[in-house]
């Protein structure tokens, strides 16, 4: 593959829509559950699943026509023992498993995964490690609010609220994280692990980590690329007050500002408000006191020696410096500390390859770093996310509602609702082109929880209501012609514990077979032999429209995969200029071959309507 502008072709000059889903582990095979004990003794051999099955599960995707993968990887997966000492046996492991995918047929990016930081602060990612070389007792995130984790809940027997595990982004431990990751030279140069500044001991031992485990990948043609990281946090970057939350997702559990958390890692007595969110809105609802100390004896806040606060005679305060600006000049996070590592990340990489594409990501749904064509990675790709957040954080659907995640207003009629999905990913795409030199977009994340509406479906079997939200997501994906990989695939989802990691349930595959399949299960261009410009699918008529403008050099034909079902009535196929069509039913893909023609084709297949299929 290769990439010219905003669009990725093949080796015979065809336009690639790249289709397919996450495939990975966020937490390890043995021991299993996953405890927060004894963590260099993680072993990740026989995720995403066994080698003896990565056979079928492959055969499974390439049968959907999903024939590119995410394949999220974690830092600790790979460093989960201390810094560089390496997992060689999972990294075997995960040689043997992608030379299963291309001889499926399977093209992989390799993604770098974590969410806020790490398994210690409440998600996945970065070993325990990293937290303690800054002097942090691993075992008292929870006891001194820096943390909430799934494991701590369960063992106070506690439930775990939906989505809690993000506002872990505004807590203490993770927040200090990844402050210290991308801007530590900025605001706590005088901080300092294993003699090296916070920020280049981080940025080395990551880079170091993933160009490891690329250069024994290396040789693995399945590969197509890599990622930088999964959905970067600026942390506590940007915060203007500290002693207000800023930069928020969503309030929920207890919440503290940055300067309560500051102050309760170091073992003062604080009262955190505990919030609770729904559709009345944001409430305090609640008081949790902390009052022990988070750090190692011999350690520190960095916040405290870096100036952000003292304690002298005895009463915390701030000293008035914030995160929000350097020397007097405002900081942008996507663009001062994001893009100098993204940067820095692709020229280490690109020591293992020069080919390969590089998948880079800004804020979920918010601040992207500014590129041209000058200084852009070579063979990038915008990898943004998209989620309709009213869907993921209620975890309810109702195709007549949605909110607008910008402006926070309901938005009403289900006409309304499509158009706003297909808006929100053109946004993205327009500033791909306008912002980040015209790259290729790809959307590495959508989805929506399966265990929504009270797990209704698991009672019933019925999947309408996801196929519908899935359905309408596609048809924006559609829209904006975008290269796509749903979340996700997990091998092992069961409807009792879902993708058993805080509590989610993204997976289209649970209890051995697919969910929701006439949501996601679509005919789409797979390679066009000219340029796309407009593609629709009709689920409930059959009817598929695509057009685009031929290259009549090409004597590769163009493909359209047509699921099996939809094949089941001879499809018509008609175009409106003289091009050759034939359709293989096995493999399911509809062929039209120019034949030297130039020009605009319009093209549309009649395929067997959704009400046929559920008869």
């Amino acid at each position: 593959m290769n990439i010219q502008n905003s669009f990725i072709f093949d080796e015979s000059g065809r336009t690639l829509i790249l289709r397919g889903c996450n495939v990975g582990s966020k937490t390890p095979s043995a021991p299993y559950p996953a405890p927060l004990t004894k963590p260099e003794t993680a072993s990740f051999v026989g995720r995403p699943f066994p080698l003896e099955d990565a056979e079928a599960h492959f055969a499974r995707l390439r049968s959907w026509g999903f024939t590119f993968i995410r394949f999220f990887i974690t830092w600790e997966a790979i460093e989960h023992a201390g810094p560089g000492v390496y997992d060689e046996e999972y990294l075997a492991y995960l040689r043997k498993i992608l030379l299963i995918a291309e001889k499926n047929g399977i093209s992989v990016y390799m993604d770098p995964h974590q969410d806020v930081w790490s398994r210690w602060t409440g998600g996945d990612g970065a070993p325990a490690w990293t937290l303690e070389k800054i002097g942090v007792d691993v075992t008292k995130l929870d006891s001194t609010g820096a943390a909430i984790t799934e494991q701590w809940l369960a063992e106070k027997k506690e439930p775990l609220p939906p989505m809690l595990w993000p506002t872990n982004y505004n807590r203490y431990a993770a927040a200090s994280m990844f402050t210290l990751f991308f801007g530590g030279s900025a605001f706590a140069p005088d901080f300092r692990i294993d003699g090296e500044s916070a920020q280049d001991f981080l940025q080395e031992r990551y880079i170091a980590a993933f160009k490891h485990c690329y250069r024994r990948l290396k040789n693995c043609a399945a590969i197509a690329g890599f990622g930088s990281m999964n959905e970067p946090h600026p942390g506590f970057i940007g915060y203007q007050d500290l002693s207000r939350l800023e930069n928020c997702m969503v309030k929920l559990g207890p919440m503290p500002s940055p300067f309560t958390a500051m102050t309760a890692a170091s073992g003062y007595r604080v009262e955190v408000p505990i919030y609770k969110t729904d559709f009345l809105g944001e409430r305090v609802v609640g008081v949790q006191v902390y009052d022990s100390a988070l750090f190692k004896e011999g350690f520190s806040c960095p916040w405290k020696q870096a100036g952000f606060w003292s304690d002298e005679g005895g009463t915390p305060r701030l000293s008035g410096k914030n995160f929000a600006a350097i020397n007097g000049k405002p900081v942008s996070f996507a663009n001062d500390f994001l893009k100098p590592f993204i940067s820095k990340f692709a020229e280490r990489i690109r020591e293992q390859s020069n080919k390969a594409f590089l998948f880079i990501e800004g804020i979920p749904m918010g601040e992207q770093p500014s590129w041209t064509k000058e200084d852009a990675p070579v063979n990038a790709v915008n990898a943004f996310h998209w989620y309709d957040g009213a869907t993921l954080f209620s975890k309810s659907f109702y195709p007549w509602f949605t909110v607008n995640i910008e402006t926070r207003k309901p938005i009403f009629g289900k006409k309304r609702a499509s158009t706003y999905f297909t808006e929100r990913l053109r946004q993205s795409v327009d500033w791909t082109r306008r912002k980040m030199g015209d790259i290729p977009c790809l959307l590495g994340e959508f989805g929506l929880p399966f265990d929504m509406n009270r797990r209704k479906a698991f009672k019933t079997g019925d999947y309408r209501v996801h196929e519908t939200a899935l359905s309408m997501y596609y048809d924006a994906i559609d829209a904006n012609l975008l290269n796509s990989t749903i979340w996700n695939y997990t091998a092992d989802n069961v409807n009792a514990e879902g993708d058993r990691w805080n509590g989610e349930d993204l997976s289209i595959f649970s209890e051995n077979k697919p969910r929701a399949m006439h949501g996601w299960l679509r005919p789409y261009p797979m390679a066009t032999s000219g340029t796309p410009l407009h593609l629709s699918w009709n689920r409930k008529t059959g009817f598929f429209s695509y057009t685009f403008k031929t290259d009549s050099s090409i004597e590769q034909p163009t493909e359209i995969f047509v699921p099996a079902d939809y094949l089941r009535d001879m499809p018509l196929v008609m175009t409106n200029a003289p091009l050759e069509s034939k359709i293989d039913a096995d493999a399911q893909r509809v062929y039209l071959y120019n034949n030297g023609f130039a020009g605009e084709v319009e093209v549309h297949l009649q395929l067997t309507p959704l009400a046929r299929l559920l008869n």
